[in-house]
């Protein structure tokens, strides 16, 4: 997670079919999980090939004599260009239509069309099997736009290989740097909870710490400012200018002193517990900013003397934990506790968990998933389906099937819980749900607003 293009669900679960461990490997991966291999089905044949070496006799002797490291199967670009040459008996100069075809850069239909008669009739000059020549002209056809020169690959894998490699040994400053880059393939409300898997302590951020960015103190990662939907760049220059000259802020006094603000940006911070230093509950400070900030900001200006503030008599406030979880949700679109927490106390936790799915092979099981993505395709005869991803209540991730049928009748409803039923099924050692239903579960009711509720109603 988090490292390049190594990280999303298809390319994590081909390295664990393949038992990637190596730069090599991961060169062949990167090019392996191209649409051109996956959609000729050389995707699958390569895997098997590979963890079973018996099963390189599946390929063609000349094929397998051409691509020795990638058993007989077309990974790269070069790749077509030698079996139309080698195999097909097409000359160089008609392999390089090919080459440019594949890359975008020829549209003749009738020379190609051309070309494709040539491979045929030269194939068959060869003595090649006719039905293996038709198939070896669908892998080379269906890597149309699609497939990587091994160059390009190698140099994607040397990035994926720097990432995992900071990763492995600065784990936490590594995802801070993720957040900072704004994220990657998934939203970066997943690189905080990877973090946190990785032994990180994750704070909301804090006048008196925080940064525009996020910054990481020994195991503790404080979330930038930028975190908190609409608080305005100027106003985090304004902080940090001031805190370098003038130090922490010692109360929310001394911060409405010595920062110009407005009542709204003020609101912003205090709700998402910035002021937390203070040991003062949210409300009341919120009570206080109303009474001592005006609506506009006037030219702020430092007093020639500190002047007295005044104090207000306030009525005892009490907030829960499940109030500073909403916060969270609505200024940094993500609770930081466990979102499985906010589900309603009548949803029992009795599914199965991921690290027991072994136990479920071919088995149809429940289990309860955060949505984290998705992704759409379409099969053969048009119609919609996708894979998804969940993370469970441990916080491990969940890989699912949702064939056509059941993407009909059991859509997915945006964001949250959903409880997931489905059959386990396992592909080179890798497991996945192939699901059968699917149902968003309800999250409590926000307790901010339960009170107004309760007027309304009266």
């Amino acid at each position: 997670i988090g490292c390049f293009y190594v990280e999303s669900p298809a390319m994590r679960m081909l390295l664990k079919k393949l038992r990637v461990n190596n730069y090599l490997g991961l060169v062949a991966a990167s090019s392996v999980i191209r649409p051109g291999v996956s959609k000729s089905g050389m995707m699958q044949q390569y895997i098997l090939r590979h963890r079973h070496p018996e099963r390189k006799s599946d390929a063609h002797p000349v094929l397998l004599d051409l691509m020795p490291d990638t058993y007989g199967v077309m990974v790269y670009q070069e790749d077509v260009i030698k079996v139309a040459h080698h195999f097909g008996g097409l000359n160089l100069e008609q392999a390089d239509i090919l080459r440019r075809a594949m890359s975008g850069k020829f549209r003749s239909r009738e020379e190609f069309s051309s070309v494709k008669e040539k491979f045929f009739t030269n194939a068959q000059k060869l003595g090649r099997p006719a039905h293996l020549i038709k198939e070896v002209w669908i892998q080379i056809e269906s890597f149309g736009g699609y497939a990587f020169a091994k160059g390009h690959s190698a140099s994607y894998a040397v990035e994926s290989y720097q990432s995992l490699f900071l990763k492995a040994y600065y784990p936490l400053e590594y995802m801070v740097a993720i957040l900072n880059n704004g994220g990657g393939f998934y939203r970066r409300e997943i690189y905080v909870h990877e973090a946190r898997r990785l032994g990180a302590k994750i704070e909301a951020p804090c006048v008196n710490t925080s940064r525009d960015e996020t910054i990481i103190l020994g195991t503790t990662i404080y979330l930038g400012f930028d975190f908190i939907k609409n608080f305005s760049l100027s106003t985090t220059q304004k902080i940090g200018d001031n805190r370098q000259t003038g130090g922490a802020f010692k109360s929310l006094d001394d911060f409405i002193e010595r920062i110009p603000i407005s009542i709204e940006q003020i609101s912003l911070l205090i709700k998402i517990d910035a002021f937390r230093f203070t040991k003062t509950n949210k409300r009341e400070l919120l009570w206080e900013a109303l009474m001592k900030i005006n609506k506009t900001p006037k030219q702020h200006t430092k007093p020639m003397f500190k002047l007295e503030s005044t104090s207000f008599k306030l009525p005892e406030f009490k907030i829960s934990r499940l109030e500073i979880a909403f916060d969270e949700q609505e200024l940094l679109g993500f609770p930081l506790c466990n979102p499985f927490e906010l589900l309603c106390k009548n949803q029992h936790n009795n599914s199965v968990k991921v690290i027991e799915l072994y136990r479920y092979i071919t088995k149809v099981i429940s289990i309860e998933g955060y949505f984290v993505t998705c992704k759409n395709t379409i099969t053969s005869d048009g119609k919609r389906m996708f894979f998804g991803t969940f993370i469970d209540r441990n916080g491990d991730f969940i890989d699912t099937v949702h064939f056509p049928f059941v993407v009909k009748r059991y859509p997915l409803r945006g964001g949250g819980i959903y409880i997931i039923t489905g059959k386990v099924v396992s592909e080179f050692g890798c497991i996945s749900i192939e699901v059968t239903a699917m149902y968003r579960k309800n999250f409590i009711q926000d307790p901010r607003y339960e009170e107004q509720v309760l007027e309304v109603m009266a």
